[in-house]
């Protein structure tokens, strides 16, 4: 066999591989999601987590000059060496498909965290209203608790930076009751890739190369330590979006901080009016009426943050990712972020939230 074509088998293989493995969760479970992963994830988190700016973020531009330039320089002898050009490529992804499912991927296909935590899946109307009811005592409690006033917004008084130290700290209070969300060795940081991160509706992503969780800074602060904490779940071996938004969740209402607990307090409940947006407008509406007006004006500010910054290439993005989630076990897509309200719902049906 010629050498030109043993990363472009290789892919092949790989693809086939993963989505074998993939039939045999409670396997990936045990040995790369519990055994291999953690160890690589937390090397690479000490190696890369004490240097103050993004490594991964640097080395996406790099790659992507380095690609723009080889199209460039390519782009006259398609014609011609058309065949091996589609290899080159084909032996690139093979490449980015290895280094991505040995350092991160393969946690999409490990067992669901309904399943390890005991939660159900489905719920009724009135699950979800006794819920939203409960969500929107406890946000208004703690809106009034910072600003004494229920007509002003939250003003966020601290950092990116303070954020990050301050966010594992939840994960500490969380850990003392499910061990398996223990987190260890910061590694966040602010996105270079903020501003394009904005224009494709995105908060945060987790570079899977170098485990490092990277927020978008040009968003409403309020709405960071949650964003922050998904990504951390990202860190610790979560893929599905869902599992991520409800482990973030818990880590920020857990966290001794009130500003933290207003962050995820006021994520969920905005997850549960869209909800109920979609399920029945009445009910809607009359909620809302319930809800202190300084919470819904940081919910406006988010809004018009986000608006200005609308365009085809967010849904076009949206789009891909969606089709990337679904190619990776996550059958939801970007819907999966959403249903993270199921799990919510249940857990707390007979817990005080």
């Amino acid at each position: 066999m010629k050498r030109q074509y043993l990363l472009p088998y290789f892919l092949l293989i790989q693809i086939i591989l993963v989505k074998v493995i993939g039939l045999f969760p409670k396997t990936v479970e045990q040995w790369y999601s519990n055994g291999l992963y953690p160890l690589v994830s937390k090397a690479l988190r000490i190696v890369f987590g004490s240097i103050p700016f993004s490594v991964g973020d640097i080395g996406y531009f790099i790659l992507i000059v380095l690609a723009i330039r080889w199209i460039w320089y390519s782009r006259k002898s398609w014609k011609n060496h058309w065949k091996k050009n589609t290899l080159s490529i084909v032996s690139c992804l093979a490449l980015f498909y290895f280094f991505l499912h040995t350092l991160w991927g393969l946690n999409y296909y490990r067992e669901p965290l309904f399943e390890k935590m005991k939660i159900e899946r489905d719920y009724t109307d009135a699950d979800l209203l006794v819920f939203t009811k409960k969500l929107i005592a406890k946000t208004n409690a703690i809106q009034s608790q910072i600003t004494n006033d229920k007509n002003a917004k939250i003003v966020f008084p601290y950092s990116q930076e303070q954020v990050f130290q301050m966010d594992p700290k939840g994960y500490k209070n969380i850990a003392t009751q499910y061990p398996f969300l223990k987190y260890s060795e910061l590694s966040a940081k602010k996105s270079l890739f903020s501003l394009p991160l904005t224009y494709m509706g995105f908060g945060g992503y987790l570079n899977p190369f170098t485990n490092e969780a990277q927020i978008n800074y040009l968003m409403p602060m309020y709405n960071s330590p949650t964003t922050t904490c998904h990504e951390m779940a990202h860190q610790m071996g979560y893929a599905s979006e869902s599992e991520c938004n409800f482990i973030g969740f818990m880590a920020s209402i857990k966290n001794n901080d009130l500003y933290f607990k207003y962050s995820g307090y006021s994520f969920a409940l905005r997850y549960c009016l869209t909800n109920w947006q979609v399920r029945n407008e009445t009910v809607y509406k009359k909620l809302l009426q319930t809800i202190h007006p300084g919470i819904l004006k940081n919910y406006e500010e988010s809004d018009t943050f986000w608006k200005a910054y609308e365009t085809p290439i967010e849904k076009g993005f949206h789009l891909f990712y969606d089709s990337f989630l679904k190619w990776n076990q996550q059958k939801d897509g970007m819907e999966g972020y959403s249903k993270f309200v199921n799990l919510m719902v249940n857990y707390y049906k007979n817990k005080p939230l």
